[in-house]
């Protein structure tokens, strides 16, 4: 048998066009040619296999990852066929993230139930489930009762096909291969089958930051709880900024924000993460986009994005921490243009200053940390980036709030 392979690929001369696969071969009865048709066609799917696959990885590898990187040709059920190319050794980016079957993750979510459903997104639904560890089928118990075995996870179904989905869903599934770290929620497995794109997480069972902050009914968080979180959040965009080449999350907000059962906080929310620039010079995108009600006011006028985009946004977070309020209802409270304004007026008035905080954590904090905390998320929130700290440099002063030895 001689394989006879032609590339006219110009984007990636390396690929191959399975329209140009030739396979030729010479039998000598017919039985002979029935089990060579088996064999040619068994080349022809697994050609067809790699060929999605290595496009998919070129994609996934667009330094920038903007939209127009993507075919408009492509869909979730070809985007991310066979992936599974990318969580093998040969790809070090990757780490290992396994491939379910459409059918478990059914299973899982007792065919995703609406009241299974942790929360809902602008791109996707989160439903949890249950699948076994070592397997990642279904996990029985599930089906049989509701006494569940089994892992719980977390399963993203993500809702369309349209061209800035299947970004969306590209650069999260890019990022999270690749980014190990303690306070980003780790991706186990995903499904693409029958146009369905399906992530699975590790289970998160506190839920959101949202859920602890502004949810009716809730607990108040305590001080030393809230400071927990601002720092795990901070040590995570620290690392992502901190890299070779820095990752610019471009979407963070309290619902992007994970937590355990110890209040551990973990990012998610990776869809809209972009390469930064290895220095602090902007990096032009055309488009604004993002989900959080207040977005670095360099970035809505220019569309430029650097990693100070994101420390704005962590000051949007820290000071709802410490408030228990959104920053925009805090804004329109006090009918101000916008969050400059509101700084500027906060960080001259030590006694408007310290009315930022929760009243419920009255006594519960010396006014010295009350101070240094809102000090800190007001400084990040300064309209000229330059000014704002760097993440590591936000990480060091919650750090030493977090230290009791320290008060």
């Amino acid at each position: 048998m001689k394989l006879v392979v032609h590339s006219k690929n110009k984007r990636f001369p390396f690929l191959f066009s399975h329209r140009s696969l030739s396979l030729t071969s010479q039998c000598s009865d017919s039985e002979g040619d029935r089990s060579m048709s088996r064999v040619y066609d068994n080349w022809e799917r697994l050609v067809k296999a790699t060929l999605k696959r290595e496009e998919l990885r070129q994609v996934a590898l667009c330094p920038s990852f903007s939209s127009s990187c993507v075919s408009t040709e492509l869909n979730f059920g070809s985007a991310l066929h066979d992936a599974s190319a990318l969580s093998t050794p040969s790809n070090s980016f990757c780490l290992d993230v396994r491939l379910i079957e459409f059918e478990e993750l059914k299973k899982a979510t007792g065919n995703f139930r609406r009241d299974l459903c942790l929360g809902e997104g602008a791109f996707s639904i989160i439903y949890r489930g249950w699948i076994h560890e070592n397997t990642f089928t279904a996990a029985n118990g599930f089906m049989r009762s509701l006494s569940l075995s089994g892992m719980a996870v977390a399963i993203k179904k993500w809702k369309s096909q349209t061209k800035l989905d299947l970004v969306a869903c590209l650069a999260e599934y890019r990022y999270l291969c690749q980014l190990d770290h303690p306070n980003i929620v780790k991706l186990v497995g995903y499904c693409s089958e029958r146009d369905n794109m399906v992530f699975v997480y590790e289970y998160m069972p506190k839920g959101s930051l949202n859920n602890h902050l502004f949810r009716r009914r809730r607990q108040a968080l305590s001080w030393d709880t809230r400071i927990r979180v601002a720092t795990g959040a901070a040590t995570g965009l620290s690392f992502l900024h901190d890299r070779d080449i820095p990752v610019i999350h471009g979407d963070f907000h309290v619902d992007h924000i994970l937590l355990d059962r110890e209040f551990n906080a973990k990012l998610c929310g990776f869809g809209l993460a972009k390469d930064g620039p290895v220095s602090d010079v902007s990096r032009d995108f055309t488009r604004v986009l993002g989900t959080s009600d207040i977005l670095a006011p360099e970035y809505v006028m220019t569309g430029h994005l650097t990693t100070k985009c994101d420390v704005f946004a962590f000051g949007v977070v820290l000071v709802e921490i410490l408030s228990g309020r959104r920053v925009i209802d805090l804004i329109t409270a006090i009918e101000e243009d916008g969050p400059v304004d509101w700084v500027k007026i906060y960080m001259n008035d030590k006694t408007k200053l310290l009315g930022i905080m929760d009243t419920k954590l009255k006594g519960k904090c010396t006014q010295n940390e009350a101070q240094t905390a809102v000090t800190l998320g007001l400084r990040c929130l300064n309209s000229n980036p330059e000014l704002r700290p760097r993440m590591a440099e936000v990480l060091v002063v919650l750090q030493q709030l977090s230290n009791p030895k320290n008060r």
